[in-house]
């Protein structure tokens, strides 16, 4: 937008998707006004709405371009962030512009825009939760926030993969992940991946899905900063920084990421070796379930969680594999094997038609095998290795923990 755009804006006042505030400082890193639990509601009203531009150096009864100090700048983009970290729950993404707008005597005043998204999360505030309508924050109602929590797939009404990712266009996804999924003859582009439900119309614009952003993007963490695996590997049973010996974020394409986690744990895992009529590998842990259990985390994870990254810990003794997100509905544990509801529908039906498997040994022709034999896997093939049944765990209905145990050696049969 121009100066001239911005002005006009201002000259017309507040709607539903402009707020204005003017600045009160006391020096130039002391801010007085306006207080930040107030300015908190405002902004996550936005992001629970449409989203919406903040003016910082406005003044919203006179519309008067007042500024704000130069040399205070800095101070107040510092204030305006830690109230979008701290105040906001979970935390707001913003975009920040500094610009200079003339004021009532033409003189040059340093403004600051605040560009807030459509918001994949609901986001309670310092008072509340809150809405914004018309040109003002409403506190929403229960069932109205009900609604809300459902539409941005808290209640699973909704898939949460299917729904457009504010401020995302089809340019930014990367072309050869993107041709994955195309054919010929079948079509537009854009019609293909609108289909596979990759993209999303939004507000007239064609964008990246949650799917889209977290299999056509080379960095998914862009758009949902969690969607990642987080590996550490310990030379002891204990989660002991001093015994840590290797550690990596792996935060590429989904598919990208279950294959650099399975090559964490091929490279950490122990191997023993005895050597009777030749050498006899013994590998802690079975591949073929190493595998399922990634492809399952990564597949089923509830990336609405702000900050629910997927959490790989190798032991001497095991391996604990944290997915966030609780079981869906009514599922338990015990029924896992019994039933398969995949949460990601778009990621867990492309994993299964479009990621094929080359790796001899892993059982599958694709990521997923879409009749739901995982959990059998997992469980067969892990206890047939070390003795010990594998574990599921619901922890607080917020995250599953799967742990596997570690092999041991065989003993040395005793000469006849």
């Amino acid at each position: 937008m121009t100066v001239d755009d911005w002005l006009n804006r201002i000259r017309l006042g507040e709607d539903s998707t402009l707020e204005l505030k003017r600045v009160v400082l006391r020096s130039s890193t002391k801010i007085e006004g306006p207080h930040p639990d107030s300015l908190a509601d405002e902004l996550a009203a936005m992001g629970n709405a449409q989203g919406g531009t903040l003016i910082l150096g406005v003044d919203d009864k006179t519309r008067q371009v007042l500024g704000i100090a130069y040399a205070a700048l800095d101070t107040v983009e510092q204030w305006l962030a830690e109230i979008c970290q701290t105040r906001i729950q979970p935390p707001l993404d913003i975009a920040t512009q500094h610009i200079e707008l003339p004021d009532d005597t033409g003189q040059l005043q340093p403004v600051i825009i605040v560009t807030v998204p459509r918001s994949l999360m609901v986001h309670k505030s310092s008072n509340g939760y809150f809405k914004r309508v018309a040109h003002a924050k409403r506190e929403m109602a229960p069932d109205v926030l009900a609604r809300l929590f459902q539409q941005r797939s808290q209640a699973r009404l909704i898939r949460f993969d299917e729904q457009a990712v504010s401020g995302t266009t089809l340019e930014q996804a990367y072309p050869l992940l993107m041709q994955a999924f195309l054919r010929e003859g079948e079509g537009d582009a854009r019609l293909q991946l609108q289909r596979l439900h990759l993209t999303a119309e939004d507000d007239g614009v064609q964008r990246l899905s949650v799917a889209g952003a977290l299999l056509c993007t080379s960095k998914p963490t862009k758009w949902l900063p969690s969607a990642y695996i987080q590996a550490v590997a310990y030379s002891g049973i204990t989660n002991d920084p001093n015994e840590q010996v290797d550690a990596k974020d792996f935060d590429g394409p989904l598919n990208q990421q279950i294959w650099d986690a399975f090559d964490f744990v091929r490279l950490n895992m122990r191997i023993p070796a005895r050597k009777e009529m030749g050498r006899v590998d013994y590998p802690q842990y079975s591949l073929r379930a190493v595998f399922e259990a990634l492809v399952n985390a990564v597949a089923h994870r509830d990336y609405s969680i702000w900050g629910g990254r997927i959490r790989l810990h190798l032991f001497a003794d095991r391996l604990e594999l944290y997915s966030p997100g609780s079981l869906l509905n009514s599922m338990t544990v015990e029924a896992m094997r019994a039933m398969s509801m995949p949460r990601n529908e778009v990621i867990s039906s492309l994993f299964a038609r479009y990621y094929p498997v080359r790796e001899q040994g892993l059982g599958r022709e694709y990521l997923m095998d879409r009749r739901g034999s995982g959990v059998d896997v997992i469980l067969h093939e892990s206890e047939q290795l070390s003795g010990i049944r594998p574990v599921f765990e619901n922890i607080a209905d917020m995250e599953l923990r799967l742990t596997l145990y570690a092999a041991s050696v065989p003993d040395q049969e005793t000469p006849a």
